[in-house]
Parts: C-alpha cells; sequence; structure tokens
C-alpha cells in the first residue's frame, strides 16, 4: 500500500485538503463535469485551479457472458498470437532469415501457449468464477472545485461573461 508521502502523483498535485477548494457546481456525470471545465478553460480561466471530484463512488461490475475452458482457452490464445507475433519480429530482428516461417512458427507457439495458460488459469477457478465481467468505478456526483481564491472568476465564466482580471493581491 502505498502513503501519500510516497506516491509519485501526490508530487505533482496537491491534497485537496492542503488547499482551500470551493464547489462551483455540482453535477450528475462526469461528462458535465468535464462539459464546465471546458468552458472555464475557453473563457481563459486558469484550469489548474480546478478539481472534478468524484462522491458516493461504487464498483459496477457487468457480467459480459459464461466462461467455459474454451473460451478461456480461446482469448488466452487470442493473447498468445500478440505475445507470439512479439517473439517473432524480437527473431526477425536479431536473427534475419525466412521471414514467413519464422512469423508463422512464432506465432503458432504464442496461440498454443496462451490456449493451454488460459484453460489452465480457468480450470484452477474450480468453478468458482464461470463467467467473464467488466469492472468500472462509477460516482453518484462529480462537485467542480475550484480554488477559493479564483472562485469568483470561475463562477463569472461559467456564466459566460467574460474572464475578469484576476486581483494582484489574492
Amino acid at each position: 500500500m502505498s502513503t501519500p508521502a510516497n506516491n509519485p502523483v501526490s508530487r505533482l498535485v496537491q491534497n485537496t485538503a492542503e488547499l482551500d477548494y470551493r464547489i462551483l457546481k455540482s453535477v450528475a456525470s462526469y461528462e458535465q463535469a468535464q462539459e464546465l471545465v471546458d468552458r472555464l478553460s475557453d473563457g481563459g480561466f486558469p484550469v489548474e485551479k480546478t478539481r472534478i471530484v468524484g462522491t458516493g463512488l461504487r464498483s459496477v461490475e457487468q457480467v459480459t457472458g459464461r466462461m467455459t475452458t474454451g473460451k478461456a482457452a480461446v482469448q488466452g490464445a487470442i493473447g498468445g498470437l500478440w505475445f507470439g507475433l512479439m517473439i517473432g519480429i524480437l527473431f526477425l530482428i536479431l536473427a534475419p532469415g525466412n521471414f514467413l516461417l519464422i512469423l508463422l512458427l512464432a506465432l503458432g507457439f504464442g496461440a498454443v501457449w496462451g490456449a493451454i495458460f488460459g484453460a489452465l488459469g480457468h480450470a484452477a477457478t474450480r468453478g468458482r468464477r464461470d463467467f467473464s465481467s467488466v469492472q468500472v468505478m462509477e460516482a453518484e456526483s462529480y462537485d467542480v472545485l475550484v480554488e477559493a481564491s479564483h472562485i469568483n472568476q470561475a463562477s463569472q465564466v461559467a456564466n459566460g461573461q467574460p474572464m475578469p482580471e484576476q486581483d494582484p493581491e489574492a
């Protein structure tokens, strides 16, 4: 587990608790939040003073179908083809020879080994996960936050007014 001090992103983006942020607007979707920040950017507002914060996070897993050992083998074979292609190209660069033969052998070995590992991986679950799915994180709502010293400017630009001059003292 990474702590904030060890997280490389923390050096790029300050913690929201360390600065005084105010809510410019709360919206229902991420697209609406993006649209608002884009409007601020188009109006000349310094968007590096904004944040989009999702609240009420939840994990949503959409089940996409039944997973069988055969399907796992096919998916593994497809992944193996890509790996075989990469290895085939590497062999062609390092040991030039019969282009077509090297490529076909690498693709074949990649597909066979991918299928074997895909089938074995699925069989190892012993029926505990016989379905495939896609998992995403969703938020119930999104807050567009702006540093307190810039909230009035952001509000004016968000309402379609021209970018006001910032007070040099702020």
